[in-house]
This record gives structure tokens, C-alpha cells and sequence, in this order.
């Protein structure tokens, strides 16, 4: 037969044919779509492949945190995109790694999904865990994981880290006198969230992908933070470098965080209200801007990237705002958005 004479149906393009879902993939076709979209970690001495990895710890230690991301609770599909949620699961694991002072080496990652789930879900999300670590921890990787079928959409990060020789930043080392100081947006996430609730959403308030992408678009700063956030990884290494005595990721907004650090490290904290931006309850429990709060002993210069935001006291657990109580505001898994996103 001439190529002429071919029939359409020989010629018709595979674009043309209904996605794959991961219902008609077996698990070892799925790996294998994913596998090629994932970094490698400078560290590993065995990716991917074998029933664990195996990683180079030159320092003796290592940092190890865990968090998940549920489709429901922790994100709405049609606001996210794949890609989206991929590097915010990457970038909210990074975080907590660089606010113990390491650099991040590898992550591990387990994703549970409906098996109605388009296979390209699932390499998107590979795809933006790629695109985040390599532009905010160059040399991180994934390094394994897992897969399983839920009725939920469900991410699971587990994220290593190298202190490097040096010691861990606690939150319990700030002392009275110390300077409070912050790396990374304030209040942005809190606001492209609350932007989410109030225009990204239909008559009935059921979360819709059309809203979500123009409010994006005309809001791109607030719902990037809030989508996919950009901490300031590198800072994590160099706050530990300049002597920085506590410091701890900004999840549950930053009342609910200083509140945890004061605690911890039996001090008070008392916030500058002209630094906390045009919004003082927005930056005080928006959430989820993962920067990084951190404290100084009083003479230390603050490294490039921070910015004095208030002073550690001797009232030990208070969070104070130019030396007055303020209305809480945060984030609690179990009971929502406290107050501060009406």
C-alpha cells in the first residue's frame, strides 16, 4: 500500500485519543512517565528504583521533616493547576528544612489519587516538584516514594537535609534583647487565599477554575504566594551563618508561629507595627507565607534577605504589637482560618 492510500484512521494523531487515566496504567507505567521529570539530589548514591535510597550524609547528621497536602483541607483543584501543587509540596518541605539552618538534599514523595485521575495530573505534579527544586534548592532531588488510590487527591513529602557542620537552629535559642527579624513575604499568601474565597468562587461558593485563573491573573502576586510560594531557601543557611539563635518556618500565620517560637524559647516578642506592612491582621495571621522568622543577638548584623521586625523580651509567651495584645488570627488543620480572612 502507497502512503496515499493510507486510510484517516491510520494517519489519525495519538492527541486525538482520550487521556490515560491512572485506572488503565499499571503502577510500574506510571513510574515510569514520572521518573524521567524528577531531579536527581546531588546527594544519592541509589535513586529511585530499589526499595529505599541511599544518600551521602557528609556531616555526620541529617534534618528530616515530613507534610502532606489533601484535595479538600489543604487545596482546591480548580484553583491549583498540577504543576502548582507539586512545587508548593516541595516548597513547604524546603521551608522546614532551611529553618533549621540546612541546605535540602532530597525529597520523598508519595501521592495517593482517585484511579479516574488523568495521568497527566500526575506528571504535572512531577514536573512543578522538578521546577521548584531547582530554582529554590539546586542540587535537592527525588530520590523515591510511593503511589497508592484514594478517594482524595494526596501528596506526602518527606524532605532531607545537611546542617553542613554546623548546629541546628532551635526554636528554643532566643534570648531577651535578641533582634526578631524576617525573610520572605508577609501576608501575601493570606491575601491571594482570601481573594480565592471571595471572587474565585461560583453563586453557590463552589471553588471554579475560570474565576480562579482571572483573579490570578489580575492578582498574580497574592495568589502566586498562595499557590505556589517562593520561601527563601538559601537564607535557612545563612541566618545560621550570621549566629541567628532561634528561627522557624511562617505556616499557621505569624501571631501562631512568634507565639510558638516565645513559648519554646521562654521570651516574649514584641512586633513593630510599622513593619508588618499596610495590613497588620493580614500579616499577623494570613499563614502559609513561609518565610522565615528568625532571632539575633542584639549586635549581630542581619544577613541580606532579613529585615528587623520587632525585639525578643522577658515577657515570657507574649506576642505583643508595639507593646499591646493584638486580636489572634492563623491557621489550625482541625478548626480552619482564625479571624484573620474575613
Amino acid at each position: 500500500m502507497t502512503p496515499a492510500a493510507k486510510t484517516p484512521a491510520a494517519t489519525s494523531p495519538t492527541a486525538a485519543r482520550p487521556e490515560q487515566t491512572l485506572a488503565e496504567l499499571s503502577e510500574g507505567q506510571v513510574l515510569a512517565r514520572i521518573f524521567p521529570r524528577l531531579p536527581g539530589a546531588a546527594t544519592q548514591l541509589l535513586g529511585p528504583g530499589d526499595d529505599a535510597a541511599v544518600l551521602r550524609a557528609p556531616d555526620g547528621r541529617f534534618v528530616v521533616t515530613t507534610d502532606m497536602m489533601i484535595q479538600g483541607p489543604d487545596f482546591r483543584m480548580a484553583w491549583s493547576t498540577p504543576h502548582d501543587l507539586g512545587w508548593k509540596a516541595a516548597a513547604t518541605n524546603l521551608s522546614d528544612v532551611a529553618a533549621m539552618g540546612a541546605r535540602p538534599t532530597a525529597l520523598v514523595v508519595a501521592i495517593a489519587a482517585p484511579p479516574s485521575t488523568p495521568i497527566s495530573v500526575i506528571e504535572g505534579i512531577a514536573d512543578g516538584l522538578r521546577d521548584c527544586c531547582e530554582a529554590l534548592a539546586p542540587g535537592c532531588g527525588v530520590v523515591g516514594g510511593d503511589l497508592s488510590a484514594s478517594d482524595a487527591l494526596t501528596l506526602a513529602v518527606t524532605a532531607f537535609g545537611d546542617l553542613e557542620g554546623r548546629e541546628p537552629v532551635l526554636r528554643s535559642g532566643a534570648r531577651p534583647g535578641d533582634r526578631v527579624a524576617l525573610a520572605g513575604g508577609l501576608g501575601e499568601a493570606g491575601a491571594g487565599l482570601a481573594l480565592l474565597f471571595r471572587h474565585g468562587v461560583d453563586a453557590n461558593g463552589v471553588p471554579d477554575a475560570a474565576l480562579a485563573s482571572a483573579v490570578r491573573e489580575q492578582y498574580p502576586v497574592e495568589v502566586g504566594a498562595q499557590l505556589a510560594p517562593r520561601p527563601p531557601i538559601d537564607l535557612g543557611p545563612a541566618a545560621s551563618l550570621a549566629g541567628a539563635t532561634a528561627m522557624m518556618d511562617l505556616s499557621d500565620g505569624l501571631f501562631i508561629d512568634a507565639g510558638r517560637l516565645a513559648t519554646a524559647s521562654g521570651v516574649g516578642i514584641d512586633f513593630a507595627a510599622d513593619s508588618l506592612g499596610d495590613s497588620v491582621g493580614l500579616a499577623l495571621g494570613g499563614g502559609e507565607d513561609h518565610g522565615l522568622l528568625a532571632t539575633f543577638p542584639a549586635g549581630a548584623v542581619l544577613p541580606e534577605g532579613f529585615r528587623l521586625i520587632g525585639m525578643a523580651t522577658d515577657a515570657a509567651g507574649t506576642v505583643l504589637v508595639d507593646g499591646r495584645t493584638h486580636e489572634q488570627g492563623g491557621w489550625d488543620p482541625y478548626r480552619g482560618w482564625d479571624g484573620a480572612l474575613g
